[in-house]
């Protein structure tokens, strides 16, 4: 069973990357969507982050405000390395257990690891190919203002306190470049695909 970590920056488009490989057939883990579930009320995480911070990351219904948590650490790296300290053992501990569920459920499965912070959180041992999703940070930044409406501070911001273009692209055995439009994209993913299944 093939393991292949996809990670990229935020906005480089790899959400896109990861739908259309699971439209082929991958079994995706994903590990933003592993994050949210492990910080909802009542898991463990969740109750870690509320004893480090406080109650001002609860959000009114209960849940974890990661508006107010985001903007908390963002700009602070002592708070950012106090979240990641809880919140990375617990996302890998996860995420190990979903590959072998994959594993368990099709020995054959070409799993993909959907992971935005891969050096960050993961380092790179375990993985049979690492792909990243690549536009440059002025680009993405820009998609940030424009697709999510954040400002170019908020956006550069976010972008600085993830790994450097160069330090992400150090890590790929593929790069998907993601700078020209959705279907020069969708071409690379299906012919990433096709390296994959043979």
């Amino acid at each position: 069973m093939p393991l292949i970590a996809l990670t990229g920056g935020i906005a480089s488009g790899k959400s896109t990357i990861a739908r259309r490989l699971a439209e082929h057939g991958a079994s995706i883990v994903d590990a933003d969507a592993t994050v949210r579930e492990l910080q909802q009320p009542g898991q463990p995480v969740f109750d870690a982050i509320v004893r480090e911070f406080g109650a001002g990351v609860v959000a009114a219904d209960g849940s974890l405000d990661r508006a107010a948590l985001g903007a908390m650490v963002f700009a602070d790296p002592d708070r950012l390395a106090a979240l990641n300290a809880i919140v990375h053992p617990a996302v890998k501990q996860e995420t190990q257990r979903r590959f072998e569920a994959a594993r368990a459920a099709d020995p054959d499965a070409i799993v993909v690891y959907d992971v935005p912070l891969l050096r960050e959180a993961r380092g790179t041992g375990e993985w049979d190919l690492v792909v990243v999703a690549h536009a440059p940070a002025d680009e993405r930044i820009q998609r940030m203002v424009s697709d999510r409406g954040m400002t170019r501070e908020d956006a550069a911001a976010r972008v600085a306190n993830q790994a450097s273009d160069e330090e992400r692209l150090a890590l790929a055995d593929v790069v998907i470049d993601t700078s020209g439009t959705i279907d020069d994209t969708i071409r690379q993913a299906d012919d990433l695909w096709e390296r994959l299944r043979s």
